[in-house]
């Protein structure tokens, strides 16, 4: 899968944006001034490079970067790897340009890269790569700013513990998605089908939401109560920041009609939240 001549010993250099690593020597230097980093982040840097594109597990750096070696925090060093990585490139976790976090499982280093080579060709391969990688930029930043604004609905949790209202809650989730889509008309883009939103809310991550779908804000859903006397609350959420917007609440539920329920609960979530996006002060963010 890599495209440029890199052997797996990780010889050469290679160059990035305004970057140019040296995989032998472990340096990294932007617009040709090195760049100081610890000798760790350097080697982390160095096996995602050598595996541009792909990802690479946690457990794949482990042994690249710590070997067989028993460490009591190896998830807090790597995390402190990666972040170093990412302040030495001016790269974030919630809007990537060089590294992507795959939430649990590993990261993925996601811009063009290309060998530096000694012959008058590369030089210029390499500046049609930057300048390609820039106006990529460009445009992603330009749709950030000005394209719909994505709105993320993660699954409703049924916290009543009775399992009988799954079923009203993953149809309540449905319903809100579709009233936001028609309400939204184009003005915002609504995700709702994504795996990442359908997950428990333990294992549930805002911010990789956030990165990972390009959301600027999160719906959080809850059936609390139970079948009698249920009780629902909807969050708006503004990311990355994870700024509470606005919270519907309905404590007057009756599950007698479940459907009807569950399509006029949806109707309220959808038209409130609506109004609060599409007024002036959320709209410029």
């Amino acid at each position: 899968m890599r495209e440029w001549g890199i052997g797996m010993a990780g010889q050469g250099r290679v160059r990035f944006g305004i970057f140019e690593f040296d995989l032998a020597a472990r340096e990294l230097r932007r617009e040709g001034v090195p760049v100081r980093m610890q000798a760790q982040p350097a080697q982390v840097l160095a096996t995602l490079l050598e595996h541009r594109g792909e990802l690479v597990t946690r457990e794949m750096l482990r042994q690249a970067v710590w070997g067989a070696e028993t460490f009591v925090d190896f998830d807090g060093s790597l995390n402190f790897c990666v972040a170093q990585i990412r302040a030495a490139l001016g790269d974030s976790a919630e809007s990537p340009c060089f590294v992507r976090t795959v939430p649990r499982r590993g990261y993925q280093f996601i811009a063009p890269v290309a060998a530096v080579r000694r012959d008058w060709v590369w030089p210029a391969v390499a500046a049609a790569v930057c300048l390609a990688f820039a106006l990529g930029l460009v445009g992603q930043r330009w749709w950030s700013a000005h394209g719909p604004v994505r709105i993320a609905v993660t699954r409703f949790d049924n916290e009543t513990g009775d399992p009988s209202l799954d079923r009203f809650a993953d149809g309540l989730t449905d319903s809100v998605v579709a009233d936001l889509t028609v309400n939204g008309a184009g003005r915002y883009g609504v995700i709702g089908n994504a795996a990442i939103l359908r997950g428990p809310r333990e294992r549930r991550d805002l911010l990789a939401i956030g990165s990972s779908l390009r959301a600027r804000y999160v719906i959080l859903g809850q059936v609390q109560g139970d079948a009698a006397h249920p009780r629902i609350l909807a969050h708006l959420i503004r990311l990355p920041e994870q700024t509470h917007l606005w919270v519907t609440r309905r404590d007057d539920l009756s599950l007698a009609d479940r459907p009807r329920a569950e399509a006029e609960t949806a109707q309220r979530i959808a038209a409130e939240f609506a109004r609060h996006l599409n007024s002036p002060p959320l709209a410029g963010n």
